[in-house]
């Protein structure tokens, strides 16, 4: 097998993040407004916001690797649609579809190989463009795509010290002849969800997300502009999605809904109540959301139900099969083992529990901009929780009238032991 297939699920999903939204129709608003992950405009695209260029910066342990890029983005084409004297119409009416113009998009990759010991180098390439025609009932579907041109610069930098440590510099640019202030133009020849899975034998990749306590320092060097690598197997992936080391895609997941990483279950129901008048349009918008809405159609129920959740980890898989109970697998009252308003968790040698005074120190385990508002803040444990890995929650309510809201409805503010101090005899 093909190294880079091992992971090509998951690299599908991110080629094809928000590509058609729910409804998924071409005529709503949101589906106007497309494309917005991974995007490399041309140079000429007068808004500085969107850059052209991406840059990766990874650790290789070992220096002496052959190297393989893979590139890999959506190239943009113009659908248009023709009645049947070959005259471009608004829309085309079919026995099960309604066609209306619309940007559609092909895959595209770009393979370049490299030796380690012969950095720096640039490779160039070019993706042609071309016209194509489609005959459908009563007309034809025109599709049209420019071509694009782009520039992968590779160049690599032994680190001091005594590891063998190099820093891998990858940097993508899109140079395609484009000038325009449109942003439905430009993006006609941008690299769009453009990501890149890297090979390297005779050497492996060091996790810039959990790298080893003498690797640290290294990581700390690393400047990642527009993408961040991810270790994937034995590869090196390149995303513009936030993502873990070693990403999968669940199981119960039956294909792509493209919808920015909604629940499936929501989607496909939400999709299942689509009037026949609107499944005519997403048919007609475009190939892939037809061939999805087809297997949301006829999607078998015990397939359905595999969507609601599931368990991958037990708390103890050699203890004996608990009676069963009417409370669905989350509910706490399922697991006796578990009492969310009594249980405790040590924080700084505390116990923390239900009624214990605490202050908010966010942003431990992650990066929310909404962290500042909450740093500081007083507040009143109302339950420790595990999730079903094992890990551990804090719910808390605010001090004050914020605080008598959340009781209310019982919606929490939620804090691992690490975003929270204890304020023992604290009045």
């Amino acid at each position: 097998m093909n190294a880079f297939e091992s992971v090509q699920s998951v690299a599908d999903a991110l080629l094809f993040e928000g590509y058609v939204l729910y409804p998924y129709r071409a005529s709503n608003s949101k589906n106007q407004v497309r494309w917005q992950f991974g995007v490399l405009m041309p140079p000429g695209y007068a808004d500085p916001s969107e850059r052209s260029w991406s840059q990766t910066e990874c650790l290789l342990d070992g220096g002496s690797a052959q190297l393989t890029v893979r590139i890999r983005f959506l190239q943009a084409q113009r659908r248009t649609v023709l009645n049947a004297d070959g005259v471009e119409v608004a829309s085309l009416q079919t026995s099960n579809a309604s066609y209306v113009p619309w940007d559609e998009a092909v895959e595209q990759h770009v393979d370049v190989a490299l030796n380690l010991g012969e950095l720096p180098c640039q490779r160039a390439f070019v993706v042609a463009g071309g016209i194509d025609s489609e005959a459908i009932e009563g007309g034809a579907l025109r599709r049209s795509r420019q071509e694009l041109s782009g520039l992968l610069s590779v160049s690599a930098e032994a680190l001091p010290g005594p590891y063998g440590v190099v820093r891998l510099q990858v940097r993508l640019q899109n140079t395609s002849d484009c000038s325009t202030s449109e942003r439905s133009v430009a993006l006609r020849q941008a690299l769009i969800a453009h990501h890149l899975l890297i090979k390297a034998d005779g050497a492996r990749f060091i996790s810039l997300l959990e790298p080893p306590e003498w690797a640290v320092g290294y990581v700390a060097t690393c400047d990642n502009v527009g993408i961040f690598p991810v270790l994937a197997g034995d590869l090196l992936l390149c995303s513009p999605i936030i993502l873990y080391d070693h990403p999968q895609i669940a199981a119960e997941s039956q294909g792509d809904l493209f919808d920015a990483t909604e629940i499936d279950e929501i989607l496909s129901l939400r999709t299942m109540t689509l009037t026949e008048a609107e499944k005519r349009e997403v048919r007609g918008t475009d190939p892939r959301a037809a061939a999805m809405l087809e297997r949301v159609d006829s999607m078998p129920q015990e397939i359905l139900d595999r969507l609601h959740g599931t368990v991958r980890y037990l708390r103890k898989v050699t203890a004996p099969e608990p009676a069963p109970s009417d409370a669905p697998w989350w509910d706490p009252g399922n697991d006796a083992s578990v009492d969310p308003e009594h249980d405790t968790v040590m924080v700084q040698g505390v116990a923390v529990g239900n009624g214990v005074r605490v202050r908010l120190r966010p942003g431990v385990r992650r990066a929310d901009a909404q962290d500042m508002f909450l740093a500081g803040r007083i507040g009143t444990v109302v339950a420790v929780l595990s999730d079903v890995d094992g890990v551990t929650h804090v719910a808390v309510a605010l001090d004050g009238e914020e605080g008598e809201v959340q009781r209310s409805h019982g919606r929490y503010l939620y804090f691992s032991p690490e975003e929270i101090e204890p304020l023992v005899g604290a009045g």
